[in-house]
């Protein structure tokens, strides 16, 4: 993703959050200062360290409307590269929400806290299957085991958080990271979301045939955005061929081109066609809690 301008932080936050990362370091709650953002609903901020990864993440929680007063169950989404699209398709899906466009859902947002690799922004370790062409690439059977071990078992104890109905979200690397999951571990997630896959390093892992034993188990939407560069959109027509030809995929696909889009504009274009398709495919799901 595009390297985004560095937003000022107070230092009375930053030393805040030192004293509470020194005291707590393994994973902590407290109330976010979204208070005037009242379209991002009751969130809550949390940092959990990775004996995986061996690294830290912060992690924004969107409750859903209600949520202290009831005792429902909830859909669970799980968006990367948090620290620039949480505050997007929380927002975005608490509006469909209020129009019953969507279910409401727990929203957890997944961030570094900086869009640089020298400030901590791993991300193209994270979400990347290895790649001859980048040593710093490889990193996301790790970040998967992060996920599975650590992160899914940590939102699913301390919230009301449906364990047959996580989603995963991902645009760009973010995105193949989402391919990865569903090719290396099918059932991890229900749903996957893939906003502009990248695939253009490292093609030939994701060209593998299927593990057996686990069809249909996972719903997974491509978004396909047409106007994006081709460096792009040629690996993933590559991808896309290969995997619409098999019959024995483990998991139920949907490639969707969307018109008029680019690399960058897609994101919120994927998420709502990919949650329709979604909730279209497995209508059962759309009210149960």
């Amino acid at each position: 993703m595009a390297h985004m301008p560095d937003k000022p932080v107070t230092m009375k936050i930053n030393q805040l959050i030192a004293v509470m990362l020194l005291v707590m370091p393994v994973s902590f709650v407290c109330a976010a200062d979204t208070e005037f953002l009242q379209g991002l609903g009751d969130v809550q901020y949390r940092y959990i360290e990775s004996k995986h990864v061996g690294r830290g993440y912060h992690l924004y929680v969107s409750l859903p409307d209600g949520y202290e007063e009831s005792e429902d169950a909830y859909p669970t989404l799980y968006v990367l590269d948090g620290g620039e699209l949480f505050p997007l398709l929380a927002s975005y899906h608490r509006y469909l929400s209020f129009g019953e466009a969507l279910p409401e859902m727990i929203i957890v947002g997944i961030s570094y806290g900086s869009d640089d690799f020298e400030n901590g922004n791993f991300r193209s370790t994270d979400f990347t299957a290895p790649s001859t062409e980048r040593d710093f690439w490889g990193g996301a059977d790790r970040f998967r085991k992060f996920l599975d071990d650590e992160l899914l078992p940590l939102i699913e104890t301390d919230y009301r958080a449906r364990s047959d109905q996580r989603i995963i979200y991902g645009h760009s690397i973010g995105g193949q990271f989402v391919l990865f999951a569903a090719q290396t571990d099918p059932g991890l997630f229900w749903g996957g979301i893939a906003s502009n896959p990248a695939l253009h390093r490292n093609l030939e892992f994701y060209l593998r045939p299927p593990k057996s034993g686990n069809e249909g188990r996972t719903l997974l939407f491509v978004g396909n955005a047409t106007n994006d560069d081709p460096r792009f959109l040629e690996p993933r027509a590559q991808w896309t061929e290969y995997w619409e030809n098999r019959k024995d995929k483990p998991w139920v696909l949907r490639v969707e081109n969307l018109e008029g889009h680019t690399h960058m504009s897609a994101p919120p274009a994927a998420y709502l066609e990919g949650m329709r398709w979604l909730y279209k495919s497995d209508p059962s799901r759309r009210s149960a809690r």
